[in-house]
């Protein structure tokens, strides 16, 4: 285990900037997850750390040592690829054991029969082999070992990538979007076992995903990355309900969060969408301001007007035990998605009209530059209870 620090990092292809000064630490044993859509440079980051890609600028540390310039191999890091990146022609057993044979075998301990054959190389390759056989049944591979690739399922190849990663006992395990190329249930069954994993291992992992539900269940703190930066990183339980700007804040959540523009009256009353919000502002009177209503801070309600909003159904989505309402309010483009909890909720139509309340202290507000507008109520733990919803 080791902890990791980046500093200032840059890096830019031809003329395009990919990475612009990210700086982060890792704690030791520390799950942390970069977060971010396809092209934020989160993938480039892991790869600098891995000794993949040189950055143009900037100093990476991996415990006590400044890795800047040094092989992958000389790093003391793990990679599981999003590829998996298995030698096809090679057993399961033979690609675990490959990382080790590198490091511990010469190049002519690890000919084929002449290798074994030497002083030491026999003791040496028996070893290496009950380890990767402990690692094996560890992971639930070990009947495994004798087939090669293509006679595996995804989650098997997943299981056979993780397990060349632990047989080298690295001072940090990255990963690279591991499950993207898993089906819906694999995924949530493959997050479960890399947590297992984790609170096992207890090593220090850096994870690469832009799935928001990866992140989420599986993070000790996210790194959210857009554009080449580095805009937030805190516990997934902050990321979620207490972000630092409005892209933060669209990004995270499924669905979506509700955005409505509104504008700060006195004595603590934001108008929007033709009612009025109960919300004290840090904010001028006549400021316009940006609303993000996440769909579970909505409830269903007989009144109109004062700290409720007005709109007719578009669409109702059933869920199990929630129903995600859509609705169409006046003056607004976009229409409102609520989520309301299907046992607590009246008879829900196509096209009436359908009257639903809003928590104050759940509402995030946001200056026109996309900054968050801190409030003068303090938020409700309740606000953050549906982070596990986001999982779903």
């Amino acid at each position: 285990m080791a902890a990791v620090s980046i500093d200032g990092i840059r890096k830019s292809f031809g003329s395009i900037p990919v990475l612009r000064g990210v700086s982060l630490s890792i704690a030791d044993g520390e799950f942390l997850t970069l977060l971010g859509p396809s092209g934020c440079g989160k993938s480039t980051l892991l790869r600098i750390l891995a000794g993949l890609e040189m950055q143009d600028a900037g100093s990476i540390s991996i415990g006590e040592r400044v890795v800047d310039g040094l092989r992958p191999k000389q790093r003391d890091v793990a990679m599981v690829f999003q590829s998996y990146a298995l030698y096809p022609h090679m057993t399961v057993a033979s690609n675990m054991a490959l990382p080790l044979r590198m490091r511990r075998l010469s190049a002519v301990q690890r000919l084929p029969i002449l290798g074994r054959l030497l002083p030491g190389a026999a003791g040496a390759a028996a070893k290496i082999d009950m380890e990767v056989a402990r690692t094996a049944e560890s992971l639930g591979i070990g009947h495994l070992l004798a087939r090669k690739p293509g006679q595996l399922s995804g989650g098997q190849r997943q299981r056979v990538a993780v397990g060349r990663a632990m047989v080298r006992h690295p001072a940090v395990f990255l990963m690279d979007e591991p499950l993207s190329n898993l089906d819906a249930k694999l995924r949530v069954q493959m997050r479960a076992e890399i947590k297992e994993l984790h609170q096992r291992l207890g090593g220090t992992f850096v994870y690469v995903t832009h799935d928001q539900a990866e992140a989420m269940t599986l993070s000790d703190r996210v790194a959210v990355m857009l554009d080449g930066e580095l805009l937030q990183v805190a516990p997934p339980r902050v990321i979620y309900g207490d972000p630092e700007e409005r892209r933060i804040a669209e990004f995270i959540g499924s669905p979506t969060i509700n955005v409505l523009n509104g504008v700060v009256r006195e004595r603590g009353l934001i108008d929007v969408a033709g009612s009025t919000i109960a919300i004290e502002a840090d904010a001028h009177p006549g400021t316009p301001v940006t609303l993000g209503i996440r769909p579970e801070a909505f409830h269903q309600t007989d009144h109109a007007g004062h700290g409720a909003l007005t709109g007719s159904v578009r669409m109702i989505e059933h869920m199990g035990a929630d129903l995600f309402v859509h609705l169409d309010l006046a003056g607004v483009d976009q229409p409102l998605i609520a989520r309301l909890a299907a046992e607590r909720t009246t008879h829900v139509a196509h096209g009436q009209t359908l009257h639903v309340g809003v928590w104050p202290d759940r509402v995030l507000l946001f200056a026109a530059d996309g900054r968050r507008l801190r409030r003068h109520v303090a938020p409700s733990r309740a606000s953050i209870t549906s982070i596990r919803e986001v999982a779903r």
